[in-house]
């Protein structure tokens, strides 16, 4: 999986090869709350902070990783 957001994004959504769907959004740009599930059902699985975009998609990816068990 792959995530291309940037720091200025308020708001993006992923969805994996099974369909999974990954929300990320924003309020400061600075702590990105993470959620994971379907379009009708999603689960908080965490928040990250970062400086840049390579670190916020990283981190984004890691959440993901853990969420998924791999």
């Amino acid at each position: 999986m792959k995530f291309d957001m940037t720091l200025e994004d308020n708001f993006a959504s992923f969805t994996d090869s099974d369909g999974l769907m990954i929300f990320i959004d924003s309020f400061d740009n600075k702590i990105f709350d993470v959620r994971i599930g379907t379009s009708t059902e999603s689960e908080a699985v965490g928040s990250v902070e970062a400086m840049s975009d390579k670190e916020l998609n990283e981190r984004i990816l890691a959440l993901y990783k853990k969420y998924k068990g791999i």
